[in-house]
């Protein structure tokens, strides 16, 4: 049956030459010329700081490094067509700022970039920390930029609102990651469903031996224990029984609840939902 329906469907996916959302710019403006504009700008702001660290002598690098460090960073995001990238995230950004939300000084690959410097995305110098922009970047692998940004909890909601407003709310959406559960987080999980009294749960999940990827059937065969609790509870039997069939089956995990996308156009015509 499985063939048979394979046999027909008929799924043609074409290569969106363009994947990110309309980042509308001043009049007279492309978006290269106006991310120039505002990165150079940041640089200006930080340009205060470089030289107070140069004169107390604790710049490591002349600020002629960090003008040409900052051309050629400039000139390899505009030849790889990220400008409207690195706009979106400058704007968001500088909203949450503005906002006085908590932001991130940065993580990742990208504090590697003098540009997000400048554009105040991330608050850490590359120059003066040894970072590599061809960590983040760079013209030999082909790859999009991922910029790691963290937001107060209590106040990111903020700035995903900015950006559904923004961007509209058919074209944003939040993610989720999935993964199955182990033998432990399963019986622990099917002892909530029945309600049973999270200390016995507990006591039956510590018996799992602490071996990787070990199954709950495995698990039972190599602990005399688990099976002698089988064996003389009947609530225990039950919860053993229910948390193999549901093993493996995946369940929802929070830990990147807070990922959004963005796309150009309704995200039910480009992903699954």
């Amino acid at each position: 049956r499985t063939l048979e329906i394979a046999a027909r469907c008929n799924l043609h996916l074409e290569k969106k030459q363009h994947v990110f959302p309309h980042f509308e710019v001043p009049a007279g403006e492309t978006l290269e010329s106006f991310f120039e504009k505002v990165t150079r700008q940041g640089f200006d702001e930080r340009r205060a700081k470089l030289e107070r660290l140069r004169a107390e002598g604790r710049l490591r690098s002349p600020l002629e490094a960090y003008e040409e460090r900052l051309e050629r960073e400039l000139a390899l995001i505009k030849e790889m067509r990220f400008a409207g990238y690195f706009l979106i995230v400058w704007d968001f950004i500088r909203f949450a700022r503005d906002k006085c939300i908590p932001v991130g000084p940065g993580r990742g690959s990208a504090a590697g970039s003098l540009v997000s410097y400048s554009l105040h995305i991330t608050d850490i110098d590359p120059l003066q920390n040894d970072l590599l922009f061809e960590r983040f970047l760079n013209p030999e692998r082909i790859s999009f930029p991922d910029i790691d940004i963290d937001f107060c909890m209590r106040r990111r909601g903020e700035v995903i609102s900015y950006v559904t407003e923004k961007y509209g709310r058919e074209n944003v959406s939040q993610i989720i990651t999935f993964g199955t559960m182990g033998a432990k987080a399963v019986i622990r999980d099917a002892g909530r469903a029945l309600d049973m009294p999270f200390n016995d749960v507990d006591r039956i999940a510590k018996l799992v031996p602490n071996i990787l990827n070990i199954s709950l059937a495995e698990a039972i065969a190599q602990t005399a224990e688990m099976r002698q609790a089988r064996d003389r509870d009947p609530r225990v039997a039950e919860l053993l029984g229910i948390a193999e069939r549901l093993e493996g089956f995946a369940r929802h995990a929070s830990t990147h609840a807070a990922g959004v996308v963005i796309s150009p156009q309704p995200l039910q015509e480009i992903v699954p939902l």
